[in-house]
């Protein structure tokens, strides 16, 4: 037991005596050794046997009971003798707990009832872990060598002889002193003495050793940055071997040893407990399948534990639903890919495509370690973690040939879908022709010209200069040091709940401080308002140099303007002398029925920024296009034509895929197309979710669509917490007066933030259950994730639009906890 859990153990203790004084409820006199886990008060297995009893806390740590064996064995005695006479006919040690009682020997004659130390379905659940590891990894025994560090301890004595006969060659890592090594070997058959190597500490082992299991009784004997890569340890020790798990990235992986999950057949605490029951202690677990059996017997006593009841044990316990997989380190699941990834440690020298790690798990690999391992454990977590190999048009495929819909669609960057044929037809020419790409401010480059005035021709307001660059973040960065450079004036005016892009100035202009909190100070003289809001504009406009705002606020949620609201905000930026910023980054291009989005309501922004689906998805670029007077202003001499610009912006190799998207924009009629589908598919959406009260909102324009959650969970912990503060013995609403108010308020933030977060998860459970069950790729908003984004690309077909519809509305039957009565209707009418 660590130090933490110990305290757990005091802090259950205290709750139980403060409960007892509120129940009126007497207590044994003396000195109390051992708290119950209240919980764990029955078993019913997958083979329908019950089982009834307690599990005992000791609040001590392992280091503790062993710096006093002799009184600790002494209690450990005196609480075993106590569980014996309120009735235990079986009574299983654990730990240290067995250790001090010379592996639950003296202890079993002291107190005269059957006792276990449950040391056999630890050693048939570490081997067992072992074995699977060895197979992932594809490990021959005869050409393996396992380092078993506790030799001859019990547990590590009953490993090496299971690692013998399956063909291993175990190095035993052993505390020597003045033993004789024929002492030690003793415990062996004499065969077998020839395969085994001992040593005194495990920087001695086998060069190439990269199995280990862990059963010292001391703990802390591994360092895991000391390990080879490809390392695994199967850590059964208690105190662990391995304290702390191995740093990010680290190719070293440790498994918790000698552990079990019930499966989902098991039941645990009456009912109360539904399984899974993971991770249960093999001490505590061979405990229970012996009082599954009917087996009041001392089963797992002294150092000799014979090999084949720790098959028995084994069997028994998968009878009764008891299984050592899933594997798990540190409490958190461990997946085949985990292992796998460390394959290559194991065979350097192995030949062919056939033996490298697939794609998938060589990009999680590297993802995980060297790009973002928090986002690469929340992709894990939600089974996000997927790699794609191929992309057409709205479908994706991964490298087992398994198909995706994407109605993610990069953000807004594929408009066109996936490679669509005509822009990379056109890039290949580009190529082979061997054009010039990058010749920016040493000549003119002829592409990038082109597509500036291809975009003037075709964009609302009538522009006259166009700044390339290479993202969405960099087009506002352009539009905002224009409009300063221009105005001769600082205050920049945004709208609450907006997103323009993560660079320094483009944050200060975006409406949300999850994203904005950590890189302050921002811009000065940025001033935000509610968007829709004119009044709130008309009040701060005056003396700004610009305002920005989006035509649909998408990060935000997919939120439309009320009626009037852009063409009134347009004409009070022109009173004011403040330029107008459209942001069309992710409306743009064909996205909400119009080639631009200002089209809806005839505007004529005096900056306009284009990105995302500029170049079809295949090459970085943005574009600012500013009204000619306000560019002149800004960088109209000589001196100041140079003020603002990029090294690759105005390439022409991405100018060539501006060019192609705009002609397939204009020839396959896609912002028409985008319209009828976008309609059509509301209207199935908003058909299917009728019935459903946790989806609040079906919204958009064209093909940008939100599926809106009801994320209120207000009041669900401060319930739960009064229906248990009611339904439990004592008054422990008293009990919770006598809480100090900073604690109290502390833990109505906690409940708070709990209730936020459910409303969260499910929006995620909703993205993680169409693309899980529905291979439907979706993804929340970034300023609100409670909302699902559904930005397909523009050449989704009716049939298309109908698959997502079917599997959003199958996905509300399996959440859904309740349906409007009215539009409901049984199964089968």
């Amino acid at each position: 037991m660590s130090p933490g859990h110990r305290n757990q153990v005091r802090a259950l203790d205290l709750f139980g005596r403060l409960l007892d004084e509120h129940r009126g409820a007497a207590r044994d006199p003396g000195v109390r050794h051992s708290v119950p886990l209240p919980l764990f008060t029955s078993v019913v297995s997958a083979a329908g046997a019950r089982c009834a009893g307690e599990v005992r806390y000791l609040p001590y740590t392992a280091g503790q009971l062993l710096r006093r064996p002799t009184a600790a064995r002494a209690m450990v005695a005196e609480e075993a003798a106590r569980l014996r006479d309120a009735g235990a006919r079986l009574i299983g040690l654990g730990g240290a707990t067995s250790i001090v009682g010379d592996r639950g020997e003296w202890t079993a004659r002291q107190v005269g009832t059957p006792v276990t130390s449950g040391n056999s379905l630890t050693v048939y659940a570490a081997h067992q872990e072992l074995l699977h590891v060895a197979r992932l990894l594809e490990l021959k025994p005869e050409d393996t060598r396992v380092a078993v560090v506790g030799y001859p301890g019990s547990i590590g004595l009953a490993m090496t002889r299971l690692l013998l006969a399956d063909g291993f060659a175990p190095d035993l890592v052993c505390r020597r002193g003045n033993r004789a090594p024929s002492a030690l070997l003793a415990h062996l058959d004499p065969r077998d003495h020839g395969r085994v190597r001992l040593i005194d500490d495990v920087s001695q082992c086998s060069a190439g050793t990269r199995l280990f299991v862990a059963a010292s009784s001391v703990g802390g004997l591994l360092d895991p940055e000391r390990l080879p890569p490809g390392s695994v340890v199967i850590d059964v020790a208690l105190p662990r071997d391995v304290p702390v798990p191995p740093r990010a990235g680290s190719d070293v992986l440790v498994v918790d040893g000698g552990l079990v999950s019930g499966s989902a057949e098991v039941t645990v605490g009456d009912g109360d407990l539904p399984g899974p029951t993971q991770q249960l202690n093999g001490c505590l677990a061979e405990t229970v399948v012996l009082a599954l059996e009917g087996r009041a017997e001392s089963f797992s006593l002294g150092r000799d534990l014979p090999v084949d009841r720790v098959r028995a044990v084994g069997e028994l316990a998968a009878r009764h639903g008891f299984l050592p997989l899933p594997l798990a380190s540190f409490g958190r699941p461990v997946r085949d890919e985990d292992v796998l990834r460390l394959a290559r440690h194991h065979h350097p020298a192995r030949g062919g495509p056939g033996a490298a790690p697939g794609v998938t798990e060589l990009t999680r690999r590297r993802f995980r370690e060297r790009v973002n391992p928090p986002m690469a454990r929340l992709f894990g977590a939600h089974g996000l973690d997927r790699v794609f190999t191929r992309g057409r048009g709205c479908t994706l495929t991964t490298e087992d040939g398994t198909d995706y819909l994407d109605f993610v669609a990069g953000y807004g960057c594929l408009n066109l879908g996936h490679n669509h044929p005509e822009v990379t037809g056109r890039l290949r020419e580009f190529l082979d022709r061997g054009a010039p790409s990058f010749v920016q401010y040493v000549s003119m480059p002829e592409q990038a010209a082109e597509l500036a005035e291809r975009l003037c021709a075709v964009a609302p307001g009538r522009p006259e200069r166009v700044f390339f660059c290479n993202s969405g973040t960099e087009a506002v960065e352009a539009a905002l040091k224009a409009a300063r450079a221009a105005t001769g004036r600082g205050r920049l005016v945004h709208a609450e709940n907006s997103y323009h892009g993560k660079t320094l100035g483009a944050l200060s202009v975006t409406g949300r401080d999850r994203h904005r909190a950590p890189f302050g100070p921002l811009l000065p003289e940025t001033v935000a308002v509610p968007y829709g809001d004119l009044d709130a504009l008309a009040a701060v406009i005056d003396g700004a140099a610009a305002f920005v705002v989006e035509p649909v606020q998408g990060e935000g949620g997919v939120v439309l303007p009320p009626p009037g609201y852009l063409t009134a905000a347009r004409e009070l930026c022109r009173r004011a002398g403040a330029a107008f910023v459209l942001d069309e980054i992710q409306t743009g291009l064909g996205r909400t029925g119009r080639l631009f989005a200002a089209e809806h309501d005839g505007l004529d922004p005096d900056v306009l920024c284009v990105a995302k689906s500029l170049s079809g998805g295949l090459v970085p670029i943005g574009a600012t296009l500013f009204r000619g007077d306000l560019w002149d202003a800004a960088y109209g001499s000589t001196d100041r034509s140079t003020l603002h610009s990029s090294t690759f912006g105005g390439g022409n190799f991405a100018a060539v895929a501006g060019l192609a998207t705009l002609d397939v924009l204009a020839a396959e009629r896609l912002p028409e197309h985008a319209a009828a589908v976008g309609e059509h598919l509301r209207g199935r959406l908003r058909a299917v979710c009728e019935p459903y009260g946790f989806v609040k909102e079906v919204r958009g324009i064209g093909l940008m669509t939100a599926l809106e959650f009801d994320r209120d969970f207000s009041g669900a912990v401060s319930s739960l917490t009064g229906e248990l503060l009611t339904r439990l013995p004592g008054d422990l609403h008293a009990l919770a007066d006598w809480l100090p108010d900073d604690l109290r308020t502390a833990l109505r933030r906690a409940g708070t933030a709990v209730e936020s977060t459910l409303g969260d998860l499910m929006c995620l459970r909703f993205v993680s259950a169409l693309a899980r069950d529905h291979r439907i790729l979706t993804f929340v908003t970034a300023n609100r994730t409670q909302v699902m984004r559904i930005q397909p690309p523009l050449v989704l077909s009716p049939a298309e639009a109908d698959r997502f519809a079917d599997g959003v509305e199958a996905v509300c039957r399996e959440l859904a906890l309740h349906a409007d009565l009215d539009a409901w209707r049984p199964s089968g009418s």
